[in-house]
């Protein structure tokens, strides 16, 4: 296949065109006029646009990269010459989503479409290779020119040196045996481990359901036990509450017969303190106080006594009669005789008997009034004589003494009362206490604390033993868990004998990848070395490839063979150049070979060397079309 001419709007390209020739093709531009550009559109036109791939990190899909700047729909043509026709292959864009996914291919000139090509087998029609192959080989990107392996490679390879199948690679090989050991067991992962997590896991439910098991039936006994004592301490705890309330009510009758006793006894006491009380209020005298009594007796004792004087002196009356006898004698001798002087003793004997008269007058006056008083003195107190005021005050002070008796007796009778209440209040707490059969020290609540206990294991006994049994529930039947671990053991020891047949097709396919690549490096070496022979002027003669397509070259005076690190870059160029063009020698199709097409890959080279490279691709030119764009013009 040879490519002849191309028109692309790709990226900067817009609408622009390049024509080619057989042989190779040097195009030269400076450096950012869209050399790499070509090259991805020429990939571009043969093998479409990879719309899966997503943009991450610094990298940018094709369909993003190269999106037309303009902003026109993305879309070219090629026109290529394979098995001597002349052919067009277009490519254009509907769905911005799908760039140039719309793909026509017809014969130049016609309007007839090329039978059996389409978009996505263009590129390996033409090729020969699919698109990995052709970006391992034939298509040399800018920095790209060392050559990384890949499964298809590998394939393309192994078609080569073996029977020409083309359908497996070692690495495919390798990764899918790997991939099955991985799902066999990979550190703590896959079947192998899963299934060893499984069968621990049916041992350890086994154990655990025989342990649960016993643990179910200790625990029945133990509930059963526990259920046994409850009965007990429910009759124990019954007869000890009747005992208890029976004892507790008689307290309380007790009590409340003591207290009806004195409260009766209490009343009786009020009862005489009232009638004392009525009995001083009928009394001569009232409620007055005996000393107030005392005082007024007294009093009118002491005015008795006076008045009882007062009659023992009134003698007045004789001394008045006396003057008036001595006044009529003085008058009857004064007319006798007619002396002055007994006229004038008549007179005052008259005017003292007028005297003795008057004041026997006034005394009589008083007598009558202070008898009056007497009188009265003795009608208050109703007695005859003054000698009865003793009784009477003797008398109310026993009134007053009984009131007195009576009052203490209600006091002590009150006090007998209120302690009778007090020990009524006590026998009734005592009462509540000991009929609290939770709590107290009583009997009954000792009793009723141990059957609460008891009743409590019970039923802790028993939420454990419905949870067990929930749990042994949930687990399975036993008998079906043995099978079942039985048939993981069988499935353990089967998956086993896979990952160790897979071990050894592992091992076997690394012996028969280092008996391939002994058939396929060699070669590969030899090529590689011929041409990195030509382009240094003969002074490396050896080129060692790797599986990996990794290479070490060495010069006529090295002993052994250096790393590509060790390298100049312009020598690491020609190196992975040589071993490209021998990966195109070995791995592309014979026949009409598909051109070789290098984006800036001789940059890093001198003058000298990029001679003698430009020369090996004019010999490589005679077999294929080589395009080879370049900012150097020499």
């Amino acid at each position: 296949m040879k490519i002849r001419k191309v028109r692309a709007s790709f990226g900067k390209l817009q609408g622009e065109t390049l024509s080619f020739h057989g042989g190779l093709n040097v195009i030269y531009a400076p450096n950012e006029s869209g050399k790499s550009t070509w090259c991805a559109f020429i990939r571009t036109m043969l093998y479409g646009i990879d719309t899966g791939e997503r943009a991450h990190g610094s990298f940018l899909p094709d369909k993003t990269r190269y999106a037309p700047w303009s902003g026109a729909p993305m879309e070219g043509s090629m026109n290529v010459t394979a098995d001597n026709f002349d052919l067009t292959l277009t490519r254009s864009t509907i769905t911005r989503t799908a760039p140039m996914r719309e793909f026509t291919a017809v014969y130049s000139g016609t309007n007839t479409p090329v039978e059996g090509m389409t978009g996505l087998n263009c590129g390996e029609l033409l090729t020969g290779v699919n698109r990995e192959v052709f970006r391992r080989s034939a298509f040399i990107e800018q920095g790209g020119v060392a050559v990384s392996g890949s499964p298809e490679l590998e394939k393309r390879i192994q078609s080569i040196v073996s029977s020409g199948e083309e359908k497996t690679s070692f690495s495919e090989a390798d990764e899918k045996l790997r991939s099955w050991q991985r799902k066999r067991r990979y550190h703590r992962k896959g079947y192998l481990p899963a299934l060893e997590s499984e069968i621990d896991e049916a041992q350890r439910l086994l154990g655990e359901m025989e342990s649960s098991v016993n643990n179910v039936q200790e625990m029945e006994q133990q509930l059963e036990e526990t259920k046994q004592q409850c009965e007990q301490l429910e009759i124990q705890v019954t007869e000890a509450r009747r005992r208890q309330r029976n004892d507790a009510l008689t307290k309380l009758r007790n009590g409340r017969t003591l207290v009806q006793e004195r409260s009766d006894s209490h009343d009786a006491a009020l009862a005489e303190v009232s009638r004392a009380r009525d009995a001083l209020r009928r009394s001569e005298f009232g409620d007055r106080s005996s000393e107030e009594l005392e005082e007024e007796i007294a009093n009118d004792r002491a005015a008795l006594e006076v008045l009882g004087e007062a009659d023992e002196s009134r003698t007045g009356l004789l001394p008045a009669i006396a003057f008036s006898v001595l006044a009529v004698l003085a008058a009857a001798f004064y007319g006798v005789t007619s002396k002055i002087p007994l006229i004038l003793g008549a007179a005052l004997c008259c005017v003292g008997a007028i005297l003795f008269f008057l004041r026997y007058s006034r005394l009589r006056q008083t007598n009558q009034s202070e008898a009056i008083e007497r009188e009265q003195i003795l009608r208050k107190y109703k007695i005859s004589v003054p000698d009865d005021l003793g009784d009477i005050l003797t008398k109310h002070r026993g009134l007053e003494d009984a009131i007195r008796q009576a009052e203490l007796e209600e006091v002590r009778s009150r006090e007998r009362l209120e302690n009778a209440g007090r020990q009524l209040h006590a026998l009734e707490e005592s009462a509540v206490s000991e009929l609290d059969f939770a709590s107290g020290d009583t009997e009954a609540a000792r009793l009723s604390r141990e059957l609460q206990r008891k009743r409590n294991d019970a039923a802790a006994l028993s939420a454990k033993i419905s949870g067990l049994n929930g749990r042994l529930s949930a687990m399975g039947d036993p008998m079906v868990l043995s099978s079942t671990l039985s048939s993981m053991r069988e499935r353990y020891e089967t998956v086993q004998a896979e990952y160790e047949a897979i071990t050894l097709a592992e091992e076997l396919l690394h012996e028969a990848d280092t008996e391939m690549q002994s058939r396929f490096s060699p070669e590969l070496s030899r090529l590689a070395a011929q041409y990195m022979s030509e382009m240094t002027g003969g002074r490396y003669e050896d080129v060692l490839v790797g599986q990996d397509f990794s290479a070490r070259a060495r010069t006529k005076d090295d002993t052994v063979a250096r790393e590509a690190e060790y390298l100049s870059a312009g020598t690491m160029d020609l190196m992975y150049l040589a071993v490209r063009l021998a990966v195109c020698e070995l791995a592309l199709p014979d026949g009409e070979p598909c051109p070789l097409i290098i984006d800036d890959a001789l940059v890093n080279l001198d003058n000298t060397r990029y001679e003698q490279a430009m020369t090996l691709l004019k010999k490589i030119a005679l077999k294929r079309q080589v395009i080879l764009f370049t900012c150097r013009r020499e």
